[in-house]
């Protein structure tokens, strides 16, 4: 007979992007909206098995932000947060924005918005990711 461990949880894989551009030679960070409480957040989504971590936080950043650009291969940072009574576990990858486009996959449920880094710092509620944020920005500052 097999038993379940009550207190086990489901673990669910994702990726994510940090992207960002030069404006005027300053780094700009986009942000996007979740689709429930509007709270400001990277994209990010589950890692698909046919795709490396990279890919996959390419492909959320066209299909919830409308950005096509270049991800960087190595990994910026991780951070984890509760959904699906489970423990998403984030890879997060930074990605220079080479495209911004009008009109995208998830853009009527989404806003999306351009952010110097103390800005996006300041509107991002997940400790976690802040502190991502704050290393990014000392990334793109040395640049």
């Amino acid at each position: 007979m097999n038993s379940i461990d009550p207190g086990s949880q489901s673990i669910y894989n994702q990726s994510a992007a940090i992207p960002y551009f030069y404006q005027e030679g300053k780094p700009k960070i986009v942000l996007i909206t979740t689709h429930k409480n509007k709270k400001w957040i990277i994209p990010k989504g589950i890692i698909e098995p046919v795709l490396t971590p990279q890919e996959s936080a390419a492909k959320e950043a066209f299909e919830e932000a409308g950005l096509r650009g270049e991800v960087n291969s190595r990994l910026h940072g991780t951070y984890e947060y509760e959904k699906w009574g489970g423990t998403c576990e984030v890879k997060v990858y930074l990605m220079e924005v080479n495209e911004i486009l009008d009109e995208w996959p998830e853009g009527e449920n989404r806003e999306r918005k351009f952010f110097t880094p103390k800005e996006a710092m300041k509107n991002i509620q997940q400790e976690d990711l802040r502190e991502l944020i704050q290393q990014a920005q000392h990334y793109l500052e040395k640049s």
